[in-house]
């Protein structure tokens, strides 16, 4: 998905670009939304429990929905002057400079950052069970990182 930017650098206008997962968002709000009518269905249907076992069930199932929720909310924003990662419990802004590279190894739930520290990134926007789109997303940060960034061209 790509959205005009608001920077343009030598006169040209750089996009802002958005990836996010296809496959993990579907399952995701599916299963929020079997457990949150399993739940609801609970509370009115077991007629043994008070208001309090209800009233429980009806949380768990706003629990679950929400973690659902978090797990779907997984994106990539490439600014022109930013990386914001935001994974499941947390969102991290890289500066361009930052990031020297990414990697998709084989095995692996879904791709990483290399970071000029040494250290490397999880990102969970780009997952595996996206298939060929994962893949052409990960090639498609991989020439922001170059275009943007120091990354030496590999």
């Amino acid at each position: 998905m790509r959205t005009p930017g608001a920077d343009a650098v030598g006169g040209e206008q750089r996009a802002t670009i958005v990836l996010r997962p296809r496959a993990v968002r579907v399952a995701a709000y599916f299963s929020a939304v079997v457990v949150m009518a399993g739940m609801i269905g609970g509370a009115v249907m077991i007629t043994s429990f008070q208001w309090g076992g209800r009233l429980g069930l009806l949380a768990v199932g706003v629990l679950v929905f929400l973690f659902c929720h978090l797990e779907a909310s997984v994106k990539i924003t490439a600014r022109p002057d930013e990386l914001e990662v935001r994974n499941l419990m947390r969102t991290r802004t890289l500066e361009w400079p930052e990031v020297l590279g990414i990697s998709f190894p084989m095995g692996d739930p879904w791709a990483h950052l290399d970071l000029a520290d040494g250290h490397t990134h999880p990102l969970q926007a780009l997952q595996r069970y996206d298939g060929k789109r994962a893949i052409a997303a990960a090639h498609q940060l991989q020439a922001l990182i170059r275009e943007r960034g120091e990354a030496p061209p590999s």
